[in-house]
C-alpha cells in the first residue's frame, strides 16, 4: 500500500511539472552516456537519466528522439524517477555505450511492478529503432524474461552507442527506477530477491496456518479475524510486488489492476475487524467501537466500488482512508494502553513498527531515504514484525483469558462449595426437623389426646415385644390394670369436664410413681394399663400399692370443691422362662383388678 498510496499529494500534473522545472532549473543539457564496462554487472541508470513530460500522451517516439537530439530533455529531479500520481506520459532517455567486448546482451528492468504501459525504444547508431512493450496492461507472457518486474532484452555490439527511450503511462504511481543488468547479475539478483520474498511469505504462511489451526481448535474469533488479516495483507503485498500478476492471473491484465485496490480494501477491512475484536472495543471502548465500525463499513463498500470505478480513483480513495484508519487504530490502542491494557500495548507497538516500515518505504519512493535493503523492504520487514508481535499478543491474550477463566472457575467452585455446604446444613437441619416432626407425629399417634398417656395402638405394638424381650433376656415382667372407682358418678355429678380433669390427674399421678420403670397406657375409658419390664415378684405389689396410695392421697380441686378419688389395681406377672401369651397375662391382671373391685375397691390384688 505504501508504494501505491503514499504519494497522494503529487496527483496533479501541473504541480509536478512546476516542481520539476524548479528543481531542474538551468541544469546542463549535456548528455552523459552510460559506459558499459566489463565489470559493470548492475547499473542504476537514474544518475544518467533525463526525462520529458508529455501531458497529452500524444507525441510519437520520433518526436521525442528529435527532442533528445536537441538536448531538450531535463535531468531527473534529485536523480529520482518518482513523481507520484500524474497524468499523461513520461519519457525517459539514457544514452548507452558498450565497451564490454564479452557481453552484448543486457537486461533492462523497471523495478516497480504496478506500471500500466511501458514502451522501450532502442535507437542504434544507424538510426534503426527497436520497440518492446510491457507493463501490467499486457499479459505476463509478453515479458522478455519471467520476472515479477517488467524487463526487456537490450542488445549492443562492442563499442556500439545507442539511445534508450522509455515511455511510461500509468494510473498508478509514476515510479520508474531503471536498472541495467548483465544476464548473470539479473538472475543472481532475482534469485536473492525471491529468497528474500520467500522468507517474508514463509513467515506470513506460517503465521496464517498456525493461527488457522488455533482458530479451528479454540473457535476464538480473534484468531479468525487475525487469519483474515494475514491473508488480506499477504494479497496486498503479492499485488504490490508483482507476484500476484506472475502467479495468480498472468493472463488477465484487468485482474492485475483491479486486484490492487480490492486487496487494499480487504486488507484494511480485515485489519479493522481484527482490532475491534482483539481489543474488545464493544465492551471496553464503545465510542472507539463505533468509529472502527465506520471504517469497516467504508472498506466493505470499497471492495465493491473498486471493481466498478477507475483504478486511480479507487486507489486514491483507499489510500486516503489509510491515514485516518491508522490514526483511529492508534488512538483506540493508545487510550486502552494508557489504561493498562497489555493487549492494547502490544498492538500499539506492533502498529508503530508497521507504520515505521511503511514510512521508510514511502520515503524511499519520495527520495528522502537511500534505497537500501532495510528501506526498500521496509514495509515487508515492518509488517512481518507487526504480525509476529500480534501473534505474541494473541498468545498473551489467550493465556490471560485462560487465567481469568481459571480464576472464574475457581471462584465459582468456591462459591459453589460454600453454597453446597450451606444447602447441606440447611438440608441436614430440615431433615433433623423432619425426623423430629416425624417422631413427634409418631409419638402423637401413640398417645392419648386427652391424658397424654400411651394409647391402645402403642399397647398392641409394645406388649408382645416386651414379653418376648424379657423372656429372651431371662427377666420377669409385670402388668398392672387400674380402674378409677365410681368414675361414672363423678361424671354424672360434676360433669364430663371435671371427669376429664380426673382422668388427666390420675395419669399424671401414675406416671409420677412409675417414672422410667414402665409405660402407662390409657386402655379405655377410666381403665389404665401399666407395663413393667424387668420387674421382680416383690417389687410388683409395691409399685401397685404406691399407685393406689398416690391416687387416693391426691384429691382433685375444682371450682373450690375437693373431689377424692380412689383406684382399684390388679397385678399379674410372668415368671422367668415362662412362655405365657400376652393376652393371658393381661387377662390375669384384669381378673385381679375386678377382684379388687368386688372386695371393696381402693385396693391392690395380685393374681
Amino acid at each position: 500500500m505504501g508504494g501505491v498510496g503514499m504519494n497522494v499529494g503529487f496527483s496533479v500534473r501541473a504541480v509536478i511539472a512546476a516542481w520539476v522545472l524548479f528543481v531542474a532549473g538551468s541544469a546542463t543539457a549535456a548528455i552523459e552516456p552510460v559506459v558499459l564496462q566489463p565489470a559493470d554487472a548492475e547499473i542504476a541508470l537514474a544518475a544518467n537519466t533525463r526525462f520529458s513530460i508529455d501531458g497529452g500522451a500524444r507525441t510519437t517516439p520520433e518526436e521525442q528522439f528529435r527532442l533528445i537530439d536537441s538536448e531538450s530533455f531535463q535531468p531527473l529531479p534529485r536523480g529520482n524517477a518518482t513523481f507520484g500520481f500524474v497524468d499523461g506520459a513520461y519519457w525517459f532517455h539514457v544514452r548507452l555505450i558498450n565497451h564490454d567486448a564479452q557481453v552484448h546482451r543486457r537486461i533492462l528492468a523497471v523495478n516497480y511492478a504496478l506500471l500500466d504501459e511501458i514502451d522501450v525504444y532502442l535507437r542504434g547508431a544507424d538510426g534503426a529503432i527497436s520497440h518492446f512493450s510491457s507493463g501490467d496492461s499486457h499479459v505476463f507472457a509478453q515479458r522478455a524474461l519471467r520476472s515479477r518486474m517488467p524487463n526487456f532484452l537490450i542488445d549492443l555490439d562492442d563499442n556500439e552507442q545507442a539511445d534508450l527511450l522509455v515511455r511510461v503511462q500509468s494510473q498508478s504511481s509514476m515510479q520508474v527506477p531503471l536498472v541495467l543488468y548483465s544476464q548473470k547479475a539479473f538472475f543472481e539478483r532475482s534469485r536473492d530477491g525471491y529468497l528474500e520474498i520467500g522468507l517474508y511469505y514463509g513467515i506470513l504462511l506460517a503465521l496464517f496456518l498456525y493461527n488457522l489451526i488455533l482458530f479451528a481448535s479454540l473457535r476464538d474469533l480473534n484468531y479468525f479475524f487475525y487469519v483474515l488479516y494475514i491473508g488480506g495483507f499477504g494479497v496486498v503485498q503479492l499485488c504490490l510486488n508483482g507476484l500476484a500478476f506472475e502467479y495468480l492471473w498472468p493472463g488477465s491484465p484487468w485482474l492485475a489492476n483491479v486486484a490492487v485496490p480490492v486487496s487494499m480494501a480487504l486488507g484494511m477491512l480485515f485489519m479493522h475487524l481484527f482490532v475491534r475484536a482483539f481489543l474488545d472495543l464493544r465492551r471496553r471502548l464503545p465510542v472507539g467501537n463505533r468509529i472502527i465500525i465506520g471504517f469497516i463499513a467504508f472498506h466493505a463498500l470499497m471492495v465493491v466500488l473498486s471493481m466498478l470505478i477507475d483504478y486511480r480513483t479507487a486507489v486514491l480513495l483507499g489510500t486516503a482512508s489509510v491515514f485516518p484508519g491508522a490514526a483511529a487504530i492508534l488512538g483506540v490502542s493508545l487510550i486502552l494502553a494508557r489504561r493498562g491494557d497489555r493487549a492494547a500495548q502490544i498492538l500499539l507497538l506492533a502498529w508503530i513498527v508497521l507504520l515505521a516500515g511503511t514510512a521508510a518505504y514511502a520515503m524511499v519512493s519520495f527520495g528522502l531515504l537511500p534505497k537500501i535493503f532495510i528501506t526498500e523492504y521496509g514495509m515487508q520487514i515492518g509488517s512481518a514484525l507487526e504480525l509476529i508481535l500480534l501473534s505474541f499478543a494473541l498468545a498473551w491474550r489467550f493465556a490471560s483469558l485462560r487465567d481469568e477463566n481459571i480464576q472464574v472457575v475457581q471462584r465459582s467452585r468456591n462459591e459453589l462449595e460454600v453454597r453446597v455446604d450451606e444447602r447441606t446444613r440447611e438440608l441436614s437441619s430440615t431433615l433433623d426437623e423432619l425426623a423430629s416432626a416425624n417422631e413427634r407425629l409418631r409419638e402423637s399417634n401413640l398417645r392419648d389426646g386427652l391424658t397424654g398417656a400411651y394409647n391402645r395402638r402403642y399397647f398392641d405394638a409394645a406388649f408382645e415385644s416386651m414379653l418376648t424381650e424379657s423372656r429372651n433376656a431371662g427377666h420377669a415382667c409385670g402388668v398392672l390394670v387400674a380402674d378409677i372407682d365410681h368414675f361414672k358418678r363423678v361424671n354424672d355429678q360434676a360433669g364430663h369436664l371435671v371427669g376429664d380433669d380426673c382422668l388427666r390427674m390420675t395419669v399424671a399421678t401414675i406416671v409420677k410413681v412409675v417414672a422410667d420403670r414402665g409405660s402407662v397406657i390409657r386402655y379405655g375409658g377410666e381403665e389404665f394399663v401399666v407395663l413393667l419390664p424387668r420387674i421382680d415378684e416383690k417389687a410388683l405389689p409395691l409399685i401397685a400399692e404406691d399407685i393406689r396410695a398416690a391416687v387416693a392421697g391426691t384429691p382433685l380441686v375444682t371450682n373450690g370443691t375437693s373431689i377424692s378419688m380412689t383406684i382399684s389395681v390388679g397385678a399379674a406377672m410372668s415368671t422367668v422362662g415362662e412362655a405365657i401369651a400376652s393376652t393371658t397375662l393381661l387377662q390375669r391382671a384384669d381378673e385381679a383388678m375386678y377382684r379388687a373391685k368386688r372386695e371393696g375397691r381402693n385396693r391392690v390384688v395380685v393374681y
